[in-house]
């Protein structure tokens, strides 16, 4: 009997240790699932946190690359008149800068001078810059009240009395009463009266001596006054045809070892801002000084071209003499330059509606394009025209840059 409950006891002691270390294996694999876990959940965040690090830089490098990008939609760019033009390398010119004058061509002007001395009356119609015909009247001389007389009256009593004594001899010279040198002297005198009377009645009438126009043209300028007393072969007015001009530059002696390569030359006047081309005005170059004058550092080059345009003789011009070519030259029109405190700045397409301002440094300007020397390269795409409306929404910054997809 003791022996029995002694294995029971046994038996029971048993149990409750089994039960014991199942337990503790159970709480064991509990700690090593939480400690699972808490591995998954360290991997989830790291991975998590990598993830949106990387994301963020890669949105902070793309603002950053966008962050001088100008946006201009495109019909807006379209409306404010923006051109955009690829870039290549072309051939350029050696550009000398310079003023000058233009001037009328060598038989393209005339002056109408007094026949008669005595008192100008100007035509009402005749004004400087009108145009007039070869014959037109442009004023009167009116010879009345004046101590010497009328000029044709005197001239037709002179021929009437060289007439009758010449006719007389005429008559003579047959029965050898006067003598042959006599006969020729009095020929002579009639003549030279027939001449001058002619030549004076011609454009006489009540009014006076008219004042015919010397060619066909305009009337440049007018030097005499209303009611000005004037004598024979005084300047009354100039005519001119402006068919044909010159264009007179002053360069600086320092340039007189490279006119002898000058060709051609642009300019433009000082009351627009058109540049004129002789090339297209069918110009040529006449001649350049050897040596500066006595009172000037600057030697002449003589062009002469068609006045095909709006140019005024007299008026005074910006020059840009053109010389030796140079090949491959990038360059850009002068309407793609803007200029600030100095710097010199084009605006790059980047795409349909991106831009960006570049800075650039400038070469030789022949007045339409200009050189550039760094800042632009072959196959940039380079606003040509419409560069102040980029640079006006440059200013305005109306669309953020970084909401522009690419």
């Amino acid at each position: 009997m003791n022996k029995l409950i002694f294995i029971g006891i046994l038996g029971m002691f048993a149990l409750g240790s089994c039960h014991h270390n199942h337990d503790a294996h159970d709480h064991d694999a509990i700690e090593h699932n939480h400690e699972a876990e808490g591995h998954d959940h360290e991997a989830e965040g790291e991975e998590h946190a990598g993830h949106n690090h990387e994301a963020e830089a890669a949105v902070t490098h793309s603002e950053e690359a966008h962050s001088d990008e100008i946006i201009l939609p495109k019909a807006k760019a379209e409306a404010a008149g923006v051109k955009v033009n690829t870039i290549q390398p072309a051939p350029f010119r050696q550009v000398i800068k310079t003023s000058g004058q233009v001037m009328a061509a060598q038989g393209e002007e005339s002056t109408a001078v007094a026949t008669v001395a005595g008192v100008v009356s100007l035509r009402s119609n005749i004004i400087e810059g009108s145009t007039v015909s070869r014959g037109t009247s442009l004023a009167n001389i009116s010879s009345h009240n004046i101590a010497e007389g009328d000029p044709v009256q005197r001239a037709r009593v002179a021929y009437e009395t060289a007439k009758k004594e010449y006719e007389r001899m005429e008559a003579l010279i047959g029965n050898k009463i006067v003598s042959d040198k006599e006969f020729a002297q009095a020929r002579q005198n009639y003549e030279n009266a027939r001449i001058s009377y002619e030549a004076l009645a011609q454009n006489h009438s009540d009014k006076g001596q008219s004042i015919p126009s010397p060619m066909a043209g305009y009337v440049k300028n007018i030097l005499v006054k209303e009611g000005d007393y004037v004598n024979i072969g005084q300047p009354l007015m100039s005519i001119t045809q402006n068919r044909r001009l010159f264009l007179r530059a002053e360069v600086s002696e320092k340039y007189y070892p490279y006119l002898s390569s000058i060709t051609s030359a642009n300019f433009r006047t000082s009351a627009g801002s058109r540049v004129y081309e002789l090339q297209q005005l069918n110009g040529k170059l006449l001649s350049y000084g050897k040596s500066a004058g006595d009172s000037s550092y600057y030697v002449p080059v003589t062009f002469e071209f068609d006045n095909k345009g709006d140019i005024i003789p007299g008026s005074f011009v910006e020059v840009w003499l053109l010389s030796s070519p140079m090949e491959n030259v990038i360059s850009v029109p002068r309407t793609a330059l803007t200029e600030e405190q100095g710097i010199y700045f084009v605006y790059l397409q980047l795409d349909e509606e991106g831009y960006l301002k570049q800075e650039v440094t400038i070469g030789a300007d022949d007045g339409q394009s200009v050189q550039i020397l760094t800042g632009v390269k072959a196959g940039d795409r380079v606003v040509t025209e419409g560069a102040y409306q980029v640079r006006l929404a440059s200013a305005s910054n109306a669309i953020p840059a970084h909401s522009h997809e690419h």
